[in-house]
């Protein structure tokens, strides 16, 4: 499980790279350290102005948190443990209560959709969360694990081949601010898995989670990202 220094005040940014797709360019950053939710809610609020007031400034936000529970629009609470006493926050995205700790790469997507971005047409946020999830999958692909969609639950799933059992392995949560999107996807890949039974992930109870680091996969955070900026420049211009 990674392990970074807590930035408690500005979230230490670095500008990567430039990737284009499509006819546009998207900036993509990295948090060396790990990012305190509110802190990251704050920066992509400002972010999200800036896209709205001047049409520029797309990017995706790679980074890590501390242990934290965050509430989705659809959270209840009968759905919270936390016997660790982790900190909870709403987090006006869709979905339910999501885990997010170190080993976990998050990728907060911070875009115009009123504009179309490859095969997303602009306006429409179902084809913007399918995007998101062929993204996840590709991503997985790429490492020898198959993740797949499943009817009414959010998220990327994946069929354990040692045990047969089906687990999740990426959350997504989206929000739209006047067509600009944040937040965005988390893939696990080496997280302690034990923090999620402090909640019931995403309200489904029947599933578990897993990573992969459990599925056998030794990757790095750095194999992750590359993967995904490549996947995402790949998908853009089918």
């Amino acid at each position: 499980m990674s392990e970074c220094e807590i930035r408690d005040d500005h979230p230490e940014i670095i500008a990567e790279t430039t990737v284009f797709g499509g006819d546009r360019p998207v900036l993509w950053e990295k948090s060396p350290s790990l990012v305190p939710y509110p802190a990251a809610v704050a920066q992509m609020e400002t972010a999200v102005r800036q896209i709205r007031e001047t049409g520029d400034g797309e990017r995706i936000w790679l980074l890590e948190h501390p242990s934290v529970f965050t509430a989705g629009t659809s959270a209840k609470d009968s759905d919270l443990f936390n016997p660790r006493g982790y900190p909870t926050y709403p987090a006006g995205r869709g979905g339910q209560w999501t885990y997010h700790g170190p080993g976990q790469r998050i990728a907060y997507l911070m875009l115009d959709l009123s504009r179309p971005h490859g095969p997303v047409p602009a306006r429409d946020l179902r084809a913007y969360v399918s995007f998101l999830e062929s993204l996840i999958i590709a991503t997985l692909a790429r490492f020898g694990v198959t993740g797949e969609r499943r009817d009414g639950r959010v998220g990327v799933w994946v069929v354990d081949p040692a045990t047969g059992e089906e687990a999740k392995i990426a959350a997504l949560g989206v929000r739209v601010t006047r067509w600009v999107c944040w937040h965005g996807i988390s893939i696990n890949v080496d997280p302690d898995l034990s923090a999620f039974d402090g909640i019931v992930p995403c309200g489904i109870k029947e599933f578990g989670v897993t990573s992969l680091r459990k599925l056998g996969i030794a990757a790095t955070m750095e194999d992750v990202d590359g993967v995904l900026k490549e996947e995402w420049e790949r998908l853009l211009v089918i």
